[in-house]
């Protein structure tokens, strides 16, 4: 697999020098993201394998299946990976306390305040990143000492920025107001796309849903065909009442719409998502009754793929990507 030619503008900003990559001593600034019910250790431990970072994503995983994952993908490769923590969730105590007895060395956390457990992690020489969705959030990661930020744009799957700031806005704006390294997430599958937000001012970016539809993610087998065969428009936002989240329009998403219908009424939506529907319907592959959370590019992939083939095809595409343009 060939290296990168050159990285755009990152390359003029840092000699050449990639700060992702120097940051998680990682071949390609490519992160996959900790999506839950995809990203267990046969997934992160195929990413590392090739290249870039994977994560283990700790938010469907009860604390003793997060210990065996982080094993296993120990055991499965001698370079980083990490583990995405998202604050807001269950166990979250026993899950950091997992992460430093097991010697993980890369989180990524989301979901909550970069504030919570950057300082806990960092005096155990851990690195740190943590997602946000706007400037003010990217700020705030800064000031309270985070390695690095990725900023995700409201074409990403799973849950989302309220503001519905495209990727395309996000990564310029936060670039001019952080200077540690930043991270491009949301709408990213294609090599000519991770070249463009790069050109924006990214260092690197983090992919979810293109990993999703791979053969080594843990999703259910009835998922991973329904993502090649989503459409442009098969995806939307929903929730902002409660989380906001990207969901394919299935029945249970038509079902939430009908609930809107009837009054927005926050409880009722609550009840009707707290009966394990993402799990229903990624892990166990129910279409139609379960929640599918995937991101907007699902509308450019057209196959499952093994992980290599994955960031084969990406450096192709990037180095392909191109364009003389004049003015």
């Amino acid at each position: 697999m060939s290296g990168f030619i050159d990285f755009g503008i990152a390359k003029k900003q840092y000699q050449g020098k990639n700060r992702i990559s120097q940051l998680f001593n990682i071949k390609y600034p490519i992160i996959q993201g900790g999506m839950i019910w995809h990203s267990g250790w046969r997934l992160a431990s195929a990413v590392s394998n090739n290249g870039g970072l994977g994560l283990i994503g700790s938010a469907s995983m009860y604390p003793d299946i997060l210990r065996e994952n982080i094993q296993k993908c120990k055991a499965a490769t001698d370079k980083p990976f990490g583990v995405n923590v998202a604050l807001l969730y269950p166990n979250l105590e026993e899950i950091i306390n997992i992460i430093l007895e097991e010697g993980v060395k890369i989180v990524f956390t989301s979901a909550g305040n970069p504030k919570t457990y950057t300082e806990t992690l960092k005096k155990e020489g851990i690195k740190v990143a943590h997602v946000v969705s706007s400037v003010k959030f990217a700020v705030k990661c800064q000031e309270a000492g985070v390695d690095a930020v990725v900023a995700e744009g409201f074409e990403a799957g799973g849950h989302n920025g309220r503001d519905e700031t495209t990727t395309l806005c996000l990564i310029p704006n936060i670039r001019k107001h952080i200077d540690i390294p930043l991270i491009a997430a949301g709408g990213i599958g294609l090599g000519s796309q991770m070249r463009a937000v790069m050109t924006l001012g990214a260092d690197g970016v983090q992919i979810g849903s293109r990993f999703a539809a791979t053969v080594e993610a843990s999703s259910h087998d009835n998922f991973k065909n329904k993502i090649v065969e989503l459409k442009e428009g098969d995806t939307q936002l929903t929730l902002k009442e409660l989380a906001p989240v990207r969901l394919v329009k299935n029945k249970f998403f038509h079902d939430l719409e009908s609930l809107y219908e009837s009054g927005r009424n926050v409880e009722v939506l609550k009840e009707t998502l707290g009966r394990a529907r993402a799990k229903r319907g990624m892990f166990e592959g129910d279409l139609e009754e379960g929640e599918l959370e995937i991101g907007q590019v699902s509308a450019l992939i057209d196959e499952i793929l093994p992980v290599e083939k994955v960031f084969e095809n990406l450096i192709r595409e990037f180095n392909e990507a191109k364009v003389d343009l004049m003015l």
